[in-house]
Order: structure tokens, then sequence, then C-alpha cells
């Protein structure tokens, strides 16, 4: 279970905005996360993987402090080792597709299964600018995933993708985080792509 009871304020147009999120994630499940632009979806994911401090509150996953403002605990990245798939990708470039996977696991199986998933296993000598911006976005996917994380963060994970692409890797996602018991929390422009799947939503704002 990962409770969350995190406030933060962020600097918005016309001064302070705060965003406070309450809500407790079951092991295994996956959420939407919904809202306006600009009130903090991204943000609230990088408190949770920990590369923002909430102001206050705190952060639980599975009995284990993330977070606690005010017993000043605060777990770094590493040790939290979540899955993040970023909106701008945040690739190496000077790494090939397979490079990628292979810094974050050294289960060769895994990673021959990951990029059968992502539709890469002719482009693993690739580096990323030689890689559409759909396959640089199942790249960042897959590197996520290859870490086997307990807790999957997503950042409009499916915007490069078209419609065929979009469908099967969402079904093999699905698949994926099913065996794996990622918690799995997806900020999505358009959450009507995720109408397939059994989900809870967080509204953010």
């Amino acid at each position: 279970m990962i409770i969350v009871d995190i406030e933060k304020n962020l600097k918005a147009f016309g001064g302070l905005q705060s965003i406070r999120i309450k809500k407790e994630f079951a092991p295994g499940s996956i959420t939407r996360i919904t809202g306006p632009s600009g009130v903090g979806k991204t943000t609230f994911l990088k408190m949770l993987a920990g590369l923002i401090t909430p102001d206050a509150g705190s952060i639980t996953v599975s009995g284990e402090t993330w977070f606690n403002a005010s017993a000043r605990i605060n777990l770094s990245p590493q040790k939290r080792r979540p899955g993040f798939i970023f909106q701008d990708y945040a690739l190496f470039p000077n790494m090939t597709a397979l490079q990628h996977l292979q810094y974050a696991t050294d289960d060769s199986a895994w990673i021959e299964r990951l990029l059968k998933i992502g539709k890469l296993e002719t482009f693993s000598d690739h580096n990323p600018s030689h890689l559409s911006g759909g396959q640089q976005q199942r790249l960042a996917t897959l590197r996520a995933l290859a870490i086997k994380p307990k807790l999957l963060l997503m950042d409009e994970p499916f915007s490069a993708l078209d419609s065929k692409m979009k469908t099967e890797l969402i079904s093999d996602l699905q698949n994926v985080v099913t065996e794996l018991g990622a918690t799995t929390l997806i900020v999505s422009h358009n959450p009507q792509e995720l109408d397939g799947i059994s989900t809870d939503e967080l509204v953010v704002g």
C-alpha cells in the first residue's frame, strides 16, 4: 500500500498555487491522473520519485517511510527505485537502445522480451537520434520497466504513438505491470486512451 498525504506550494502565473494530495494506492493498482494543465500532475510524480521535495506531509510505501517532513526523512530516488517515464523521455544520447536496457538490468531474457514488447528488436543498436519520436517514447517505457519496479510513474507515456501502436503497447503494459505487481500512476492528456483497462482515478487541481 502507498499512503500519500503531501502538500507543495508551486510558482504559478499570478502567484503561488498549492497542490495537496491525500490518497492511498493499492498494490498493483493502475491510477490515471487527470486535471487541467499546470496544476502539478508532473510535480506530484516527481515528489513520489524523490526528485522534488514536498513542503509538508508524508509518503509511506509498504510500511516504509519514504518521506516525512516533520521527522526529516526523505529517501533518495536511488533508494526508492521507481520506474519513471519522463515526458521528454530523458534518454542518453550516446547509448544505443540495447545499452539503455543493459544499464538498468543484466537479465538478457528480460531485455529481449522488453525489446519485443516495444517493437524495437531491429533497432537495438540505434542511438536515440536515429529513432523516431514514437520509438524514443517506447524505449523510455522499456527502460523504466527494465528494473522491474514496484512503483511505475508515467508522464504522458503514449503521446507520440499512433493509435495501433498505442493500443498494443497499453495491452502489453497491463500484462507486464500485473506480472510485476507494480503500482502504476499515469498522467495522460487523453484519459480516454486508458478506457480499455481497469483504473482508479486521481484528479489534481
